[in-house]
């Protein structure tokens, strides 16, 4: 492999030079040594991609020189030189951690060909494990945007049941984020390192369900050609993600609950129970408690679901996460265009905090990805913003100041739901989705309680 660099150590002068020759030539850069004392040294003055070393050799042996290697450039590959009647020795060095071995007399070709798919192979490893962790990166809590109340308790909420592996249940309207606390719970505890399976209810087909979830035998039905696992079975370890949970039909949630309660799934055109260990997170933007008594949804499934209930208020409930989510797709579409746009006027902001956002993240999402699109690198002005028709709060007085035009625009819809609610704080805090504490903090801090007491009394 170009550019790879091989360290070589062996006593014998002639097999060492031809390797070493054999070794340039497909491009590795080698450093050939003639003892395993000069090979340390080397070791210790040089970064190597593999080693490659006699077991016998004056001085320093090949077994020494492992566990070095081991220490000093611990992801090296390391293979093993030795003559027949020492395999056994060889053998006991893999279990040190050497990668392959070679019986002397060797064939170059075969070195080679074991040296450049050792590398392949590390390489693959490497790359895996950098995958890993930007998937990590882009899924973890910091995805999970918001400063208001509710979403810091839900922030909260998922550290607790993420070193779990307890069923959760996520509710919320389209567009609030469910898949996206679903993938923080998943990637901020113990099955981070698991499968994440996310599976859309609502396009499952009825006659397909069990066999879409669980899996199927070659020959169970027409057009079963190959034996296949189902959903269930590829989140082993790890999590299963139900999306539009209301959608599934009721005959299915039936298998689900059994499934579930016994954590084991039979394969269609199967008896046999195959063991699942999963955590299961069901999403649904749907009433659920209504579902079940309209008879649309299982209670016993309800209550299998629902272990830990997280509840996403939309965006127009907390209008002090929308300045926070504006930053964060104009950083992520920044970068994804090459738009360069430095952000948005205060009109603009003005707009975008007093919108009502029926489409809640999703939508502001594309409204600024929309706007950097259009930007050419300036800032992005109210009239620029494309915000649906008709969506948008009119507001009479526009202001230059952020923090004035959030607070004025919590003091009005906290009013409002107080109104709605005929001033019951409990329900109140409830529409909000925030605690009574939190509610009665908001009150005091935006002067409404003091607004209604000059009221009642001028009244």
């Amino acid at each position: 492999m170009p550019e790879s660099t091989v360290l070589l150590a062996d006593d014998e002068e002639t097999l060492r030079e031809n390797l070493a020759q054999v070794l340039r030539e497909e491009g590795f850069n080698v450093i050939a040594c003639r003892d395993g004392t000069q090979a340390l040294k080397a070791l210790r003055q040089n970064s190597v991609d593999a080693l490659i070393t006699d077991l016998r050799m004056p001085g320093v042996t090949g077994m020494d020189l492992i566990d070095h290697a081991r220490k000093l450039s611990p992801e090296a590959i390391i293979i093993v030189v030795t003559a027949f009647g020492e395999v056994e020795t060889a053998v006991e060095a893999m279990k040190k951690g050497v990668h392959d071995y070679i019986c002397k007399p060797l064939i170059l070709d075969e070195v080679i060909f074991k040296l450049k798919r050792l590398l392949a192979q590390e390489d693959l490893e490497k790359e895996n494990k950098f995958l890993k962790q930007q998937i990590r990166q882009t899924f973890d809590l910091s995805q999970v945007v918001g400063r208001s109340p509710a979403m810091t308790a839900i922030k909260d909420k998922v550290l607790r049941v993420a070193n779990t592996m307890s069923n959760v249940l996520i509710c919320g309207e389209s567009g609030t984020g469910k898949e996206v606390v679903a993938r923080a719970i998943h990637y901020s505890g113990v099955t981070k390192d698991k499968p994440f399976i996310a599976v859309n209810c609502g396009g499952l087909v009825d006659t397909l369900v069990e066999s879409e979830l669980f899996g199927y035998r070659k020959g169970a039905f027409t057009g079963a050609e190959t034996d296949r696992a189902g959903y269930f079975e590829s989140a082993n370890g790890g999590t299963l993600f139900l999306d539009e949970i209301a959608n599934l039909p009721y005959q299915s949630q039936a298998v689900l609950l059994r499934a579930i309660e016994q954590r084991a799934v039979i394969r269609v055109g199967e008896s046999r129970p195959r063991p699942v260990q999963i955590r299961i997170i069901a999403a649904t933007n749907r009433d659920l408690t209504s579902a079940i008594t309209s008879g649309d949804f299982r209670e016993d499934l309800y209550y299998r679901l629902n272990v830990i209930n997280i509840t996403i208020p939309p965006l127009r409930h907390r209008p002090e996460d929308i300045l926070l989510f504006v930053e964060h797709f104009l950083g992520k579409y920044n970068v994804e265009l090459n738009a360069k746009c430095p952000g948005f006027s205060p009109l603009a902001v003005d707009a975008l905090v007093n919108h009502e956002w029926r489409g809640n993240v999703r939508e502001l999402e594309n409204v600024v990805e929309r706007s950097l699109i259009f930007s050419e690198g300036r800032t992005v002005e109210a009239d620029n913003l494309l915000l649906g028709a008709g969506f948008g709060r009119s507001t009479e007085v526009v202001t230059t100041d952020l923090r004035t035009a959030v607070h004025e625009f919590e003091r009005r819809h906290i009013s409002s739901v107080l109104a709605h609610t005929g001033g019951n704080k409990v329900e109140a805090s409830q529409l909000l989705g925030i605690g009574l504490s939190s509610l009665y903090r908001k009150l005091d801090e935006l002067g409404i309680l003091k607004e209604a007491a000059h009221e009642a009394s001028a009244s």
